[in-house]
C-alpha cells in the first residue's frame, strides 16, 4: 500500500497528577465527537482508510466468500409454553433473525421481524419473553445499536400490541406472573432524579401491570443500593416464589433474596436473604414437587448443582446433587421429570468443548450421558417447563452451523430437530487443540484451524481474556474464510476467560490481568515455535475487553506481532471508568481512584505505553458510532497516538469508524462488509496470497 500522510492531530500538553504519578493524556480533545476539530479528523481518517482499503487486493473475495457461509442462516432453540414454541430464525436472504411462534399444530408464523418493523435494518431486538401460558409475549427493541431497550408487550394470537413503549430498560429481564396481567422488570431511573453523568445507572426492580399507564409502576427493590448494581428477577411457573439478584456491576458474585407471594402481596414481597456478601454466584430454579435446585459456584468455582426444599434457601440446608468436576465447567442443566425415573441433564464444557451428563434427579447419580454429534459447542438447554422426557439445544463447531438437536430421555437417542436453513459448502478444514505453557509456567489451551499443510503460514491469533467469557469451538464465517484462503486461525483460552471455571477467571483480573497478556504472548510464541507461522506473517485480532488484549500486547511486544485488528477496544485505563458502562467494569479491572488498582492499571494502559519510534504492527482500529458500552473515543486516541509514534511506512495504522451501529447486534450485511475489511487488512500485512 501506498503510504498516505496521516491526518493532523495535535498534541495538547495535558498532565494529569494521580497518586504522585505524571499521566499525560495530549489527545484528551479527542473525547469530544461533537467538535468540530474531532468531526474534521475523523473525517480524515475516513478517507484515509478508504484509499488504503480501495488497494486492498482480495477484499472483495473475501467479502463474496464470507457472505456466502453466513447464508447458512440461524436457527435458535424452541422455548415452549404448553404446547406452544417460540424460536428465532434467520433464512438465507435475511438481514436479522426473526421471532417466529407455532401453534399445536406445528403452524409457524413471524411474531417480531425488524426489517419489518424497520426496513433501514438500523432496529434490533434484543431480547423477548412469553407469559407463562404463551398469550403474551415481551419484547425489547433498540435503534442504530444503542441498546437503550424500550420495552412492548403485544397479544401472541392477533399480533396486537397491549403495552409500551416502556423507556430506559436496557438488559431488563421480565418475569412474568400468572394469567399474563403482570410481570415484575429492571427499569434506570429517569436523568432528572440521578446525578450527571449517571444516567447508564440506578437500576431499580418494578412490578408492571399490563396496559396501566408506566408511572402507576410500584418500586419494589432497588433504594439505597449500589449505583451500577445489576438485578435479575425471576417468578416460579406456579407463580408463588419471586426471587431477586443482585450483582455489583461485572461482578462474579451476588446477592439473592426470594419472596414467597402466596404469603405476601405482588407490590411489597417480604424477601428474605438466600445469600449476601458470599463471594460465589448463585440461582434458584423451582422445580415440581417441593425441590429448589440451586446452580452455584459457593465452595465450588467450577460449578455444581444443589437441591433444597421451599423456605430452607440457606446454604446450610442445600443438599449436593451433581458436584463439581475436577476438569469441567458446568454451564446448564434441565429436569426431565415424566420418566419412572426422572433425571437431569448437566451441561458442561471441558477445556471449552461441551458435553450433556445425565443424572439421577434424586441421589445425583450419573447415569449416562447425551450423544453430541461431535467436538463442539451446545446452547442452553430447553425443556417444557410443565415437565417431560425432551429436551433441546443449539450444537455448532468449527466447520457446522447452528443446529438444533432434541433428546429423548425414553430413548436416549439424540436426534437433528433442526438444521440451519441455508445450505452451504464449507472448507474441509482440521481443528486441533494444543496446550502450551505461559511465562509463568500455567497451562493454557489453544484452539487451532488450518487445512492440510506445512510450514509457516499467515495466522491469526484471537483472545479475549476476561469477565469469565469462554472461547469455545462455534462456526465463524470469517474464521473459515481465512483457513480456505491458506491462513490458519489460532484461539487462545487466556485466563480472564471462564474456560477452567472462575478461579481462572479470577487469575487474570484486577491485579493479575498482566497474565492475560503474557498467556497471549505466549501463546505466539508457541505458534512460531511449533512452525505454525513467523512473526511477519502473525496478526493479532480482539475485540471490547479482547480490543483492550490486542492493544496491550502490541505495545508491549510489537516485535511479535505483524498486524492487528482491534475492535471497540478499551485503551486508556486511566480514564475509563468516565465514558459507556465503564464504571460498572472497576469490579473486573480495577479503579484508578484507588491508589493500588491505579498501579495496575497505569501498569498495562496501553494509550500510555506507546512510545515515538516504535516499529509498530500494521493496526486497523474497529469502532462503532452508536457504542454506548465502549466508548470510540478510546480507540481515536490510540490511533492518533500511534499514528505520531509510528517508525515503519510501510505498517500503517488505519481507523475504521462506522456510524448507526453499536457493540451488539447488527444487520448481516454490516457484518460481512466489516470482516471483509478486516481480513483483507490482516491479509496484506501478514502475506496472505490465496
Amino acid at each position: 500500500m501506498t503510504r498516505e500522510p496521516y491526518p493532523n492531530a495535535r498534541r495538547d500538553d495535558i498532565v494529569d497528577d494521580l497518586h504522585g504519578t505524571p499521566v499525560p493524556d495530549p489527545y484528551r480533545w479527542l473525547e469530544d465527537p461533537e467538535a468540530p476539530a474531532t468531526k474534521e479528523w475523523l473525517d480524515a481518517q475516513a478517507d484515509l482508510f478508504a484509499k488504503q482499503m480501495a488497494a486492498a487486493p482480495r477484499r472483495d473475495a473475501f467479502r463474496d466468500r464470507v457472505a456466502e457461509l453466513v447464508s447458512s442462516g440461524t436457527i435458535g432453540a424452541p422455548v415452549w409454553r404448553r404446547d406452544r414454541r417460540f424460536f428465532m430464525r434467520r433464512t438465507p436472504d435475511q438481514e436479522h433473525a426473526v421471532l417466529y411462534t407455532a401453534d399445536p399444530g406445528g403452524t409457524e408464523r413471524p411474531l417480531l421481524d425488524p426489517i419489518a418493523m424497520d426496513p433501514s435494518g438500523l432496529t434490533t431486538v434484543d431480547s423477548w419473553q412469553p407469559d407463562k401460558e404463551g398469550r403474551a409475549l415481551a419484547y425489547q427493541i433498540s435503534v442504530g445499536g444503542d441498546e437503550e431497550s424500550n420495552l412492548y408487550v403485544i397479544d401472541v394470537a392477533t399480533g396486537e400490541r397491549l403495552d409500551g413503549p416502556i423507556d430506559r430498560c436496557r438488559y431488563s429481564p421480565v418475569a412474568w406472573l400468572p394469567g399474563g396481567e403482570a410481570f415484575y422488570y429492571v427499569r434506570r431511573l429517569a436523568p432528572g432524579e440521578v446525578p450527571a453523568g449517571e444516567e447508564q445507572y440506578h437500576r431499580r426492580v418494578y412490578l408492571h401491570r399490563v396496559g396501566t399507564p408506566v408511572e402507576q409502576d410500584v418500586m419494589i427493590f432497588g433504594e439505597g443500593l449500589e449505583k451500577t448494581n445489576y438485578y435479575g428477577v425471576s417468578v416460579s411457573m406456579d407463580g408463588r416464589w419471586l426471587s431477586v439478584s443482585a450483582s455489583r456491576g461485572t461482578a462474579p458474585r451476588n446477592d439473592l433474596w426470594v419472596a414467597d407471594l402466596s404469603a405476601s402481596s405482588l407490590e411489597t414481597p417480604e424477601l428474605t436473604t438466600v445469600q449476601q456478601d458470599v463471594d460465589a454466584q448463585t440461582v434458584l430454579q423451582f422445580g415440581r414437587n417441593d425441590r429448589v435446585y440451586v446452580f452455584t459456584d459457593r465452595d465450588a468455582p467450577r460449578g455444581r448443582i444443589c437441591v433444597t426444599e421451599p423456605g430452607r434457601f440457606a446454604a446450610e440446608h442445600w443438599r449436593e446433587l451433581v458436584g463439581e468436576d475436577a476438569e469441567a465447567v458446568l454451564s446448564d442443566f434441565a429436569i426431565l421429570d415424566d420418566l419412572e425415573r426422572p433425571v437431569m441433564l448437566a451441561g458442561w464444557t471441558r477445556h471449552a468443548v461441551s458435553e450433556i451428563t445425565v443424572h439421577d434427579l434424586v441421589t445425583g447419580e450419573r447415569v449416562g450421558e447425551v450423544p453430541l454429534p461431535g467436538l463442539g459447542s451446545i446452547g442452553a438447554i430447553t425443556e417444557h417447563p410443565e415437565g417431560g422426557h425432551e429436551a433441546w439445544f443449539g450444537y455448532t463447531d468449527q466447520t457446522s452451523p447452528t443446529s438444533i438437536r432434541r433428546y429423548d430421555a425414553r430413548t436416549g437417542e439424540t436426534t437433528l430437530w433442526e438444521a440451519a436453513p441455508g445450505a452451504v459448502e464449507v472448507p474441509e478444514v482440521t481443528t486441533e487443540q494444543v496446550v502450551y505453557r505461559s511465562a509463568d509456567g500455567t497451562e493454557v489451551h489453544m484452539i487451532v484451524t488450518s487445512r492440510p499443510g506445512d510450514g509457516p503460514r499467515p495466522t491469526i491469533l484471537y483472545g479475549y481474556g476476561g469477565f469469565g467469557v469462554s472461547m469455545v469451538p462455534g462456526f465463524s464465517a470469517g474464521t473459515l474464510a481465512w483457513v480456505e484462503a491458506g491462513g490458519v486461525y489460532a484461539v487462545a483460552q487466556l485466563r480472564g476467560g471462564g474456560e477452567q471455571g472462575e478461579e481462572w477467571h479470577r487469575a487474570g483480573m484486577l491485579g493479575g490481568k498482566q497474565r492475560v497478556f503474557d498467556d497471549l504472548h505466549a501463546a505466539a510464541e508457541h505458534l512460531i515455535a511449533t512452525g505454525v507461522t513467523t512473526p511477519d506473517r502473525l496478526a493479532i485480532s480482539g475485540g471490547s475487553n479482547g480490543g483492550l488484549l490486542v492493544g496491550a500486547a502490541l505495545t508491549q511486544r510489537p516485535d511479535l506481532y505483524a498486524a492487528v485488528a482491534c475492535a471497540a477496544p478499551l485503551l486508556d485505563m486511566v480514564r475509563y471508568e468516565q465514558f459507556g458502562l465503564g464504571a460498572t467494569w472497576n469490579v473486573e479491572y480495577g479503579s484508578a481512584s484507588v491508589p493500588e488498582e491505579f498501579g495496575w492499571l497505569w501498569g498495562y494502559s496501553p494509550y500510555h505505553h506507546v512510545r515515538e519510534g516504535v516499529r509498530y504492527p500494521a493496526t486497523l482500529f474497529l469502532v462503532f458510532g452508536s457504542d454506548t458500552r465502549v466508548h470510540p473515543l478510546h480507540a481515536w486516541k490510540m490511533c492518533a497516538a500511534l499514528q505520531h509514534a509510528q517508525s515503519d511506512p510501510d505498517r500503517p495504522v488505519l481507523l475504521r469508524n462506522e456510524a448507526e451501529v453499536g457493540h451488539g447486534a447488527r444487520a448481516v450485511s454490516r457484518s460481512v462488509e466489516m470482516m471483509a475489511d478486516q481480513l483483507a487488512f490482516l491479509a496484506r500485512h501478514t502475506g496472505l496470497t490465496g
